[in-house]
């Protein structure tokens, strides 16, 4: 922090030295950034390739990776771009600290700007204690508490049961383990993010918004700027614009494009699962740019179809620990051996009566275990709560626009507060997924 602010200090003040010494000492500041990050966060990565690539046998570091160092790094790197810019204020030393270690949102985001925090813990307003902020604060944290305790932790489960401990799936299984993973990462993120706005509004602080229903997106670009919206601005400010941006040509733009998220895949883990994660998603959104130059119309539902399986497939090999993994899931989601045909034959070929065909259907899928129904009934849920239901953020704005008591909303958060809390005890508390990220 010490080091970056003064950086940053140098950089906003430095009017009268040539242009050519402030971009060196942005350089510099950045690139001492992304060494500690890289140290960190991909040595055992390079190390490993580079054994694979050499056939020698160098010993792995298994270095710590210091807490939530991508996300103040990512922080603290736009600092000194904007200061470079002279876009930044002569900010207070303890202001920029706070901005820097402040809790609720350190460890997994959002990805906040320093242009829409310092100012807030410069005004003396937000030092005095607001009720209607402490009973937002507690609304949406109850929200994002049931989020991953209550539904992302059931979700894991079954995700769990199909990515790492099963050693073949069936047709039905592998949609089973690839959803359920699809919306486990939503509501485990998606309620992380709303604790920690509900955290900072305890403290009047307001954080930036970082989901707005991404899976009713209808195309990869609309997902983008749905999901995780503070790393997606980072990833347009500080990559995809400095590379060119859409101002040179259409090849450069899908270069661009490509560029930026590899690289988004690489910063969310060291290794190569990630980067054909940002790989799948930069192919996606180059081919929805000359999809967009055509100007052909799809259907909305068939426009949603497409775009939600495309992120439920990549998904795939942003969970697999190895290829082998991706591949199990995968060759299962698209082979109808011991799945599909089987039980379709089984309806068509037994004259019991249509209801009973049904009953059998469902209930001899393979010999679906009780977690695999429930993984059922839970997807179900998953898709009526993401596609129908409204999300926390317009939730909390109905919540903050009621000017007297309504019994309604305090009686959800207390049940869904308690729900949450018995969860936790009954499973002795869980990770966050980000927090490996």
């Amino acid at each position: 922090m010490l080091f970056n602010y003064t950086i940053g200090v140098s950089l906003s003040q430095e009017k009268n030295k040539i242009k050519i010494h402030k971009k060196s000492l942005l350089i510099v500041g950045v690139s001492l950034n992304l060494a500690l990050l890289g140290y960190f966060k991909y040595t055992d990565f390079l190390i490993e390739n580079f054994n694979f690539l050499s056939n020698e046998n160098m010993t792995l570091l298994h270095l710590a990776l210091p807490l939530a160092i991508s996300f103040f790094t990512f922080q603290q790197i736009a600092y000194l771009v904007d200061s470079y810019r002279g876009e930044t204020h002569e900010y207070d030393f303890l202001n920029y600290a706070n901005f820097v270690t402040f809790f609720p949102q350190l460890i997994a985001g959002p990805i906040v700007h320093h242009s829409e925090m310092m100012p807030q813990f410069s005004k003396r307003q937000n030092k005095i204690k607001n009720y209607q902020n402490i009973a937002s604060g507690l609304f949406i944290f109850s929200i994002g508490l049931f989020k991953k305790v209550v539904i992302a932790d059931s979700f894991s489960v079954w995700a769990t049961a199909g990515f790492d401990v099963a050693t073949t799936l069936n047709f039905f299984e592998a949609w089973l383990t690839s959803l359920s993973y699809t919306f486990q990462l939503y509501f485990d993120f998606s309620g992380y993010t709303d604790m920690a706005i509900g955290i900072a509004l305890l403290f009047n602080i307001r954080l930036p918004i970082n989901f707005n229903s991404p899976y009713k997106a209808v195309n990869i670009q609309y997902f983008w700027r749905r999901w995780h919206i503070t790393l997606s601005r980072f990833l347009r400010d500080y990559i995809y614009i400095p590379l060119g941006g859409n101002k040179k040509g259409s090849y450069r733009i899908y270069a661009n494009l490509m560029g930026t998220f590899v690289l988004g895949g690489l910063w969310h883990g060291a290794g190569w699962t990630f980067v054909f994660w940002g790989f799948l998603h930069g192919c996606a959104l180059i081919v929805q740019k000359i999809w967009s130059k055509l100007d052909i119309q799809m259907p909305t539902f068939v426009a949603w179809f497409i775009t939600f399986n495309f992120i439920n497939i990549a998904w795939i090999f942003f969970r697999a620990k190895e290829w082998d993994d991706a591949i199990k899931v995968l060759s299962a989601m698209f082979s109808f051996e011991m799945g599909l045909e089987v039980y379709i034959s089984k309806l068509f070929n037994n004259v019991s009566p249509v209801m009973q065909q049904l009953h059998l259907f469902v209930m001899d899928i393979d010999n679906l275990s009780l977690i695999r129904l429930h993984a059922i009934e839970g997807i179900s849920f998953g898709f009526l709560i993401i596609l129908w239901n409204k999300n926390s953020m317009e939730m909390l704005d109905e919540f903050k626009k009621i000017k007297y008591v309504s019994w309604k909303y305090y009686i959800f958060s207390v049940i869904i507060l308690g729900m949450s809390l018995m969860n936790i005890s009954e499973q002795n508390g869980s990770e966050f997924l980000y927090f490996n990220f």
